[in-house]
């Protein structure tokens, strides 16, 4: 019997042929000064076709919302060519992709920023963490507070962004809504001590993400949207005094949107599933109608559970993805899996990027 974990799913406009979606994973091998992939870029996608969707590694809307160096971006021609010879490799192969937008807000650094500037935010409030540039890894820089009139044009920003994607070929996009990014700093009190119509109660913290979500939708369709959230992770100093009910407020809403889906990071991203008192996925998921997506330390035994059981429709593998470009076949056949080299996650050429053999190499 088929486990249903490697039966075709549709979500929203995008039909898979499996359930097994590649996790966004960055791995800053664009060219830094024009943030444009390249050819290593289409070989490391097209070896990794058969997951039933890839989300690509986040990529910048504009050069503000920049926070590592040789991340790749979505909002220039150039780029929208490049990600076109990535996009054509992937269907070629009969795989389909969307493409993860993103703001990283406070995480980042005046030397990454446009004209040395500091990094923009709900409020002006340090990540107290370290970004990747040109230097190593540096403290991110202060940022500074937006003002509520510049708030439109980075809704705009994601509007261009999108449309950008379909011009380039993706099957849709993934809005980045978590890890402590700018999206995830409006929704919590950590980072957000604004005093307008974007600070203070649930709805008004919440306002910038459904701005957000209303512009791309109107432009490319909310079937080809998805959105990731990260309730109750920590990552990159974000936090918030009371996640369970901002997050049941949001789960609420994304109702009446009609999404693809709803791509859920459980527990600390990159760590513990483990969830502290009064924080409940449960309760979120029971909250939700449409596709829901789980991500965060999944094996083969758990997602194979995971959507028999129904506590997920889909299950995105990250690292595993990193090492096993036939990550699908070697799951269905219970194979090993190749470890992964994590000198090379970060920048560098093909070493540890489109060297990993498969299955039928290494036979």
């Amino acid at each position: 019997m088929t486990e249903a974990l490697f039966t075709p799913f549709t979500a929203g406009a995008i039909e898979m042929a499996n359930r097994v979606v590649m996790a966004p994973l960055t791995r800053n091998r664009a060219d830094n000064d024009t943030a444009e992939v390249n050819e290593l870029h289409v070989e490391y996608y097209r070896q990794r076709a058969g997951a039933g969707l890839i989300i690509t590694e986040a990529s910048q809307i504009s050069p503000q919302g920049k926070g590592y160096i040789q991340t790749p971006g979505i909002y220039s021609p150039g780029q929208v060519d490049a990600w076109k010879k990535v996009t054509d490799a992937v269907h070629a192969k009969g795989g389909k992709i969307v493409i993860q937008l993103w703001h990283v807000g406070r995480i980042s650094h005046t030397s990454l920023q446009p004209g040395g500037q500091a990094p923009v935010a709900p409020s002006a409030i340090p990540a107290g963490g370290k970004t990747f540039t040109l230097n190593g890894f540096e403290e991110t820089s202060t940022p500074r507070a937006l003002e509520t009139d510049e708030i439109a044009g980075i809704v705009a920003d994601y509007r261009h962004a999108a449309r950008a994607a379909i011009e380039a070929g993706f099957d849709g996009v993934e809005v980045h809504g978590a890890n402590g990014y700018l999206i995830d700093q409006f929704l919590k009190t950590g980072a957000n001590q604004r005093e307008d119509e974007y600070g203070g109660s649930i709805e008004n913290r919440a306002r910038f993400l459904f701005e957000v979500l209303d512009a791309v939708t109107d432009e490319i369709g909310a079937d080809r949207t998805g959105l990731r959230l990260s309730p109750f992770s920590p990552a990159n100093g974000i936090s918030d005094a009371d996640p369970q009910p901002l997050f049941e407020y949001v789960v609420g809403k994304l109702n009446g949107y009609k999404l693809s889906y709803l791509h859920v990071v459980e527990g600390t991203t990159g760590g513990p599933r483990a969830l502290n008192e009064g924080e409940s996925l449960d309760k979120l998921h029971a909250l939700y109608d449409g596709v829901w997506m789980g991500n965060n330390g999944y094996d083969r035994e758990m997602a194979i559970e995971a959507v028999k059981s129904g506590k997920a429709d889909l299950v995105a593998f990250g690292r595993p993805f990193i090492s096993n470009p036939d990550l699908v076949a070697r799951l269905q056949k219970a194979a090993p899996l190749n470890e992964g080299d994590q000198g090379t996650f970060y920048g560098g050429g093909a070493e540890g990027y489109t060297d990993y053999p498969t299955l039928t190499e290494a036979a």
